[in-house]
């Protein structure tokens, strides 16, 4: 329990004190109430004695009676006095009690620790001591005790009566009939001859104090001195000493006596009305009490906070006050007339009271002496009866009749508890103690239980109180007590009077638990406050104990609440339930926590606390919550009403539904526009797009390639990438950029944490603008939005998109948003009805947008640190130019190699003028705007463009033997080193609300497959020095590129010698083949592919004549077909090679049909520049390292020497030839035949290798393992294909040679041998004519013939030089030879032997050796 004020024996004893009555006279009542006082009021605040008294047992030993006191009542009747007690007056009064003593502010707490649990609650409960005290006074007087009977009575009268003497013989007399008449049970007396006590009351202010004086002198003759007394009051007028404070000790009193006074009665009689204390019960006040006054009706308690409001109004209504002011009463009254009452109740007290008391305890043990016929005293004998064994106590289990059974007055056994009473009241508690025992024993052997309660409640209270503890308190006496009252009596009010005592001297000794078990078992459904109230009790004895029960503490102050509430104590419902909350709070409990949020937003709300109470229906509706949908939706009815209530004078800020902060997006500029009929819209960004790290990285790469290009290539060292959607993973570190007359889109993203549907309308945002120079403005919001978000349980997040439109410049801060927060009954009664009670709250909402936690330095990571997110504070700058970009004809299919034709229109839909405008793109290959010195002179619009070719062509017949069409074309017409394109528009500027229309070639991508291919388009404003330096807008497409050609081209040198080649004087011929396979699978309709022409661009190289096919017609595939074509290609002409013309490419076309077209304009000169020149460029810029590499070969590491040696040897084959294959492939679409243009590029790198127009797929990297150690490099071995072809060898002899081998038996034939260096160096020759084949084929071929003369030379070949030798072969007999057994080994000059590689040798060289007769 919790701590008390009074110490327990105090408690105790203050609960049974002697009961003295007061009769006054009419005139005496009136002297008091100058002072707004009864007589009994009056007496009140001085009724503790504050010295010692004195009384002498039966035993003759003195007893020492301490700090006792009396209690002084008006003499009243009641006709029902058992039921007082429970009377619904009573009850409602008793609620008074509690509900006016509230805790204070500031008052004392305890703070415990538990564990983990830190508690802090009110260390004292008032509102249970008062409670307790009123109860305790308020209880009736009962015949089976006779602590609450009145021991005596104050006979009291003015002296300014005419005659005193006659008043107080009308007194007694008055008090005699009420005694013994029988007209009354109640007020009820302990002794037939009460002690009747005459009190004369002298006014100072008004009356002669001789006079009295006189009239006291008469009374002490006629009723001795100690039976009377001379009080004199009112020594100070009204006038006198206005300034003088005197203390007003009556107030906390008189509640107490409104208390006694309004259960009871005034005496039916007209002459003593006016001496009796008037009733302040109306008469029919008792029906209208029948019900609880604080109750809610069923419909209240059951519903929402709408009746609970109307409950509440009626709760202040039926609240009462204390009477009067504090200061008004005892204004008569000095400090002497106060010593003079206190000195009169001491002198009543000694020489009245306890000397009457003495007597009858005297008495009484006499005639018990006499009756029993036991010894002399009573006392002396009490070791004679308990000091052997103890009595066993009979069960009550099975009584034989119960509280019925009635003793008479006279009956010993009442005179026994008449005499233990007498002594507990002047604290001989051990004389008390023996006679109640004595008296249960009684009791119980006649079965009057509830005679036997009384004594056993009685007796444990006096073992308990004896000085020096001699026995152990009796618990079980307490526990038989209060079963017995409450099953046998059905007494609630003595049970509870006991269950009190009892549970205040268990705390006392420290057993907490027992008084709890006890306090508990007193709850019953009869008393609500009652129920709360040691409930109350029970939790605080559970967080006293040694080891704190903080769980049991918090559940029982629950269960406190819960009947506080439904004894309509809110304040203290509210009290309970928010220390509970600290037990229960973030604990997992959240169905219990949910339980007491709401309970105490309820009673928060009750009690015009609407903070508190959004506060706790906040709780229960931010986080996840584990409630049924319907209750769910009780929760959120509530909280609506709260926040509709409390927030009619301002804009409060909802939690419901939770925004994801983080999540928010902003998006600058105005929304994609789409096109309309064939026009496809840039794709630019929108909020419906996914944000990807590497896209952004993509795009921002993209747009520093701009940025470099428009900057003479160098990048400005504060580029930022721009960035039009702001969201968590963008760089939100600096504000953002906006421009004034384009909308700002924040996308806001709404949770739903509840089961329950929500609905958000009248959306806006809340924003705060400075403009430039100016000061901060208050915050507004922007129009509504007309859109509605629902949100139920079966959407996890929604969004919402809200514009904002700048006008001017400067900072623009978003705050949060603003929105009307919509509730609907979940019952619908039709389909098509709509719901009902809507309940509808405007509030906002605040975006908190937290940064990225830093983890940058050591301090960042020990602790937890954000950074900034600026995505909702954008700076707005003055207007800029806005382009939009569309594109017609523009097709999401192509073939691979495939070249289509579209057109790009530009728009400029703002109020400034845009120029510079640039275009980059991931696949720079896949399209191009041409260049104005190549672009052929086509169609401007789409519409009379639908059956002209992409391609410039010219009418041509093609005759046999006719050379390929030659045009020399400079690379910087077409190439861009930098990959970003200057778009060609007219006059550079594209004026406000200008268009124009571009054409665009494209070309399919040479792999098949879904391409994405991306689009930056650049621009600038023709105003300078704003804060926006550029404009990007972007664009992405997708291209599903099919199969259909596929071109595998090789090239070999020609075995003619040089000299008879009539079309390469001066030059060695190489020969290329071109195999062309269909490799399209009927995709797309597509028919038949046709090779139109073949085309070469190459600075050294060029194709100069088609072998294959010779005739006038173009190669047809149809589906997995293959034609192989054959040309000739020579190196250019000596005046195209010079130094001047180095970056010119030659272009050479060979048309297979009657069509030329020519390759080296737009678009196919475009596409070849685009697709081979990165190639090309990269081995230009290696071909000078490493031929300066080999020029210092000699000065070099032997390992590096062997890579100089392969460079020397890789250029000797060097082709750099690129092949152009233009085709047509006529498609069937729609039942109708469209033909498509596209060409494939082969690049050929060198002599003897295969290149292909397909890309080879990339394989899987092996596992290689890990070397933790340095390996020696292998040595250095040169790669034998390249050095065999440094020489070309060629014989040259007759094909038939006659011999008379009859005459001559040795054939001599002259062979010549032409030698050819091939590379651009000294190479070392070595000829060796000895045969060393092992081969049986060889041996059977060259073992008649053989080479005679020099067999053996050694010579150096200057670079492309060309040598002959002559040799003689010798035959032995006819047949058929191969001459070609000749062994050439060659090394570049100045290099070691190692390094000699024999050369490759040509097809078998046979010659027919045959005889004649000649």
């Amino acid at each position: 329990m919790a701590q008390c004020v009074q110490s327990v024996q105090e408690f105790v004893q203050d609960s049974f004190v002697p009961m003295v009555a007061v009769l006054c006279s009419e005139e005496a009542e009136r002297v008091t109430r100058k002072n707004k006082l009864g007589f009994a009021e009056l007496l009140r605040p001085f009724c503790r004695l504050t010295s010692e008294g004195h009384i002498r047992d039966p035993n003759n030993q003195m007893q020492v009676v301490k700090n006792l006191r009396i209690c002084v009542n008006n003499v009243v009747t009641s006709p029902t006095p058992a039921s007082a007690a429970s009377s619904p007056a009573l009850r409602r009064l008793l609620n008074d009690v509690v509900l006016s003593c509230q805790p204070q502010e500031g008052a004392a707490t305890n703070v415990i620790t538990a564990g983990d649990y830190d508690l802090s609650f009110s260390a004292t409960t008032p509102w249970f001591e008062a409670y307790r005290e009123n109860f305790l006074q308020s209880m009736p007087a009962s015949d089976h005790e006779f602590l609450n009977h009145y021991l005596a009575c104050l006979l009291v009268v003015s002296s300014t009566e005419a005659v005193p003497v006659e008043q107080f013989l009308k007194l007694s007399q008055e008090q005699h009939r009420v005694q013994h008449s029988g007209e009354y049970t109640n007020p009820k007396w302990f002794i037939p001859n009460t002690l009747k006590y005459y009190v004369l009351l002298h006014d100072m202010s008004e009356g002669d104090e001789q006079r009295a004086d006189s009239v006291y002198e008469d009374m002490k003759q006629r009723y001795g001195h100690q039976g009377c007394y001379l009080l004199k009051l009112n020594s100070r007028t009204s006038s006198a000493e206005e300034d003088e404070q005197i203390p007003d000790p009556w107030s906390q009193y008189l509640h107490r006596n409104t208390l006694q006074n309004q259960v009871v009665r005034p005496l039916p009689l007209p002459s003593l009305s006016s001496c009796l204390l008037p009733c302040l019960l109306a008469d029919g006040a008792s029906t209208s009490l029948d019900s609880h006054p604080l109750q809610l009706d069923p419909a209240s308690s059951s519903g929402s906070l709408h009746a609970l409001t109307a409950a509440n109004a009626e709760l202040k209504k039926g609240s009462r006050e204390p009477e009067g002011p504090a200061g008004g009463h005892g204004a008569c009254l000095t400090l002497n007339d106060h010593d003079h009452i206190r000195q009169f109740i001491q002198e009543f007290t000694f020489r009245g009271l306890l000397p009457h008391v003495e007597k009858n305890i005297r008495q009484l043990n006499d005639q018990l002496v006499s009756r029993k016929g036991l010894s002399r005293s009573l006392f002396t004998a009490t070791k004679k009866w308990f000091g052997g064994g103890k009595v066993p106590e009979k069960s009550i289990s099975e009584p034989k009749s119960t509280c019925g059974l009635l003793y008479p007055p006279e009956a010993p056994e009442l005179q026994i508890r008449k005499m233990a009473d007498l002594c507990f009241l002047v604290q001989h508690y051990e004389l008390a103690y023996s006679c109640y025992h004595t008296a249960k024993k009684d009791f119980l052997s006649d079965q009057a239980m509830l005679y036997a309660a009384g004594a056993l409640e009685m007796a444990a209270v006096s073992a308990f109180l004896q000085p020096g503890a001699p026995r152990p308190y009796p618990a079980h006496y307490m526990d038989t007590a209060i079963q017995t009252y409450r099953d046998v009596c059905k007494n609630m009010v003595l049970a509870e009077r006991c269950a009190l005592l009892s549970a205040e001297i268990l705390k006392s000794q420290g057993k907490y638990s027992e008084a709890a078990t006890l306090l508990i078992k007193m709850t019953s459904e009869d008393s609500d406050l009652r129920s709360a109230l040691l409930l109350e009790q029970a939790a605080h004895c559970f967080i006293n104990m040694r080891n704190p029960m903080v769980r049991k503490f918090a559940f029982h102050m629950i269960l406190a609440g819960h009947r506080f509430s439904k004894a309509g104590q809110r304040r203290h419902a509210l009290r309970c339930y928010c220390q509970a909350m600290q037990v229960y709070k973030e604990r997992g409990w959240s169905l219990a926590e949910d339980h007491i949020n709401f309970t105490i937003g309820r009673q928060s709300f009750t009690l015009s606390q609407p903070e508190n109470a959004v506060t706790a229906f906040r709780h229960i509706l931010t986080n996840d919550s584990r409630q049924t949908a319907t209750q769910q939706g009780a929760f959120l009815r509530e909280y609506l009403y709260v926040y509709k209530v409390t927030a009619s004078t301002f804009l409060p800020e909802l939690p419901l539904p939770c925004i994801h902060s983080s999540a928010t997006r902003v998006y600058f500029g105005h929304e994609r526009r789409l096109a309309e009929g064939e026009k496809q819209a840039a794709t630019h960004v929108s909020l419906d797009q996914e944000y990807d790290q590497d896209t952004a990285a993509m795009w921002g790469h993209l747009e520093e390639q701009l940025v470099a290009a428009a900057n003479r290539g160098t990048v400005p060292a504060n580029f930022q990438p721009t960035q039009c959607c702001l969201n968590s993973q963008t760089d939100n570190l600096r504000h953002p950029l906006a421009v004034a007359e384009e909308p700002i889109i924040v996308e806001v993203t709404f949770r739903n944490p509840l089961k329950v549907p929500l609905a958000l309308s009248n959306l806006s945002l809340l924003w705060r603008f400075s403009a430039d120079g100016a000061s901060p403005s208050q915050d507004r919001t922007t129009d509504w939005s007309a859109a509605e978000v629902i949100t139920n349980e079966e959407t996890v997040s929604v969004g919402a998109r809200l514009r904002l439109l700048p006008h001017a410049t400067g900072q623009l801060h978003i705050v949060g948003v603003v929105r009307a927060l919509t509730h609907s009954v979940d019952v619908l009664l039709s389909p098509g009805q709509q719901m009902l009670d809507l309940m509808v709250v405007r509030g906002r909402q605040d975006l908190k947008i937290r940064g990225p936690r830093l983890n940058q330095t050591k301090e960042d990571k020990m602790l937890i640190r954000h950074g900034l997110d600026l995505r909702l504070d954008p700076i707005i700058t003055p207007p800029m130019p806005l382009m939009e970009v569309f594109f017609l004809q523009f097709p999401t299919a192509l073939l691979c190699g495939e070249i289509r034709k579209a057109y790009v229109e530009f728009c400029n839909v703002s109020g400034v003028a845009l120029c510079g405008l640039r275009v980059a793109s991931t696949h720079p290959d896949f399209f191009t705007f041409g260049s104005q010195t190549t672009t052929p002179v086509t169609p401007l619009s789409p519409t009379s463009a639908e059956n002209c070719s992409a391609y410039k062509t010219l009418a041509t017949a093609r005759e046999p033997g006719s050379v390929a069409s030659e045009m020399l074309v400079s690379a910087e017409d077409f190439s861009q080193p930098s990959g970003v394109m200057d778009i060609p528009m007219d006059g550079s500027t594209l004026q406000p609300g200008q268009s124009t229309q571009l054409p665009l070639w494209l070309r399919g991508p040479d792999q098949e497959g879904v391409h994405e291919i991306n689009f930056l388009f650049y621009y600038e404003s023709t105003e300078k020095g704003i804060r926006i330096s550029h404009r990007v807008l972007r664009h992405t497409v997708f291209i599903c590129a099919s199969r259909s050609l596929s071109v595998q081209a090789s090239a070999c040198r020609s075995s003619v010698p040089p000299h008879h080649s009539v079309e390469d004087r001066g030059g060695a011929g190489t020969l290329v083949f071109v195999d062309v396979e269909n490799i399209n699978t009927s995709e797309a309709g597509v028919r038949e592919f046709h090779i139109i022409q073949v085309s070469s661009s190459s600075q050294h190289w060029r194709l100069h004549r088609c072998i294959n096919p010779a005739k006038d017609k173009d190669c047809k595939l149809t589906s997995r077909e293959r034609a192989k074509l054959c040309f000739r290609a020579t190196r250019c002409k000596p005046h195209q090679a010079t130094s001047d013309a180095v970056e010119k490419y030659t272009f050479a076309d060979l048309n297979l049909g009657n069509e030329r077209i020519i390759s080296s304009s737009t678009p196919c000169g475009d596409f070849f520049f685009r697709g081979c020149r990165p190639s090309e460029s990269q081995r230009a810029d290696e071909a000078p390292s490493r031929t300066s590499c080999s020029r210092q070969s000699q000065c070099v590491p032997a390992e590096d020497r062997a890579a100089d040696i392969s460079s020397i040897v890789r250029k000797c084959n060097e082709l750099d030839l690129n092949i152009i294959v233009i085709w047509k492939a006529y498609v069937v679409e729609d039942n109708k035949q469209l033909i498509l243009e596209g060409q494939l590029h082969v690049a050929l790198q060198s002599i003897g290798k295969e290149a292909s127009s397909l890309t080879p797929k990339e394989e899987a990297q092996e596992m290689v393992l890990l070397k933790f150690k340095s390996e020696l490099p292998p040595p250095a071995v040169p790669p034998s294909a390249e050095l065999s072809q440094l020489i070309k060898t060629n014989l040259h002899y007759p094909e038939t040679y006659t011999h008379p081998f009859v005459q001559d038996s040795l054939c001599v034939v002259p062979v010549s041998l032409t030698l050819s260096n091939c590379s651009s160096a000294q190479v070392d020759v070595l000829i060796d004519l000895r045969h060393r084949s092992t081969s049986g084929e060889s041996l059977e071929v060259h073992s008649s013939f053989t080479w005679v003369g020099q067999t053996q030379y050694k010579l150096q070949l200057q670079p492309q030089q060309v040598l002959g030798l002559t040799l003689r072969a010798c035959f032995l007999q006819p047949g058929v030879y191969n001459l070609n057994t000749p062994r050439v080994f060659a090394k570049p000059a100045e290099q070691d032997a190692m390094c000699e590689t024999s050369q490759q040798t040509a097809s078998p060289a046979l010659i027919i050796i045959s005889s004649s007769s000649a």
